[in-house]
């Protein structure tokens, strides 16, 4: 699972970004959020899964990298817990429930990533060790 979360990051961040943006206007009525916070939660995603992206692609990574790609992602749950609480009273249960799960999810990326921030430092195959390459 290690060698693959870097593209689970971003593809799931980009699937995301891609369905919001395109239903932004539908999910809108069916939340009860305005339009422009769904269009700015689409366009974060799309950004984060370029930035997660061009780490996934990567033999070799900067650990600063994969630090801050784990530190955005518990900043996004943090932003996202914010808009639950925020427009909790006004907003419908599948609403809450799209926001609530993507903090959820991309809070338990960042700890992942932030877990295995080292075995991340190099793209490896599943049972090879790559501490030795990344210290090289």
């Amino acid at each position: 699972m290690i060698r693959h979360i870097l593209w689970l990051d971003c593809m799931a961040a980009a699937v995301a970004g891609v369905l919001v943006l395109s239903f932004a206007a539908r999910l809108s009525e069916w939340y009860v959020l305005p339009r422009e916070l769904l269009s700015f939660i689409g366009a974060v995603n799309i950004a984060y899964s370029c930035f997660s992206f061009s780490l996934a692609i990567r033999v070799r990574r900067a650990e600063a990298l994969i630090k801050l790609l784990a530190v955005a992602n518990g900043f996004w749950a943090l932003v996202c817990l914010g808009i639950a609480a925020t427009f909790a009273p006004l907003m419908t249960l599948p609403g809450l429930c799209h926001v609530l799960g993507e903090a959820a999810f991309v809070g338990g990326l960042g700890m992942l990533e932030w877990k295995w921030r080292r075995q991340l430092l190099v793209a490896g195959e599943q049972g090879v060790s790559t501490q030795a390459v990344a210290d090289q």
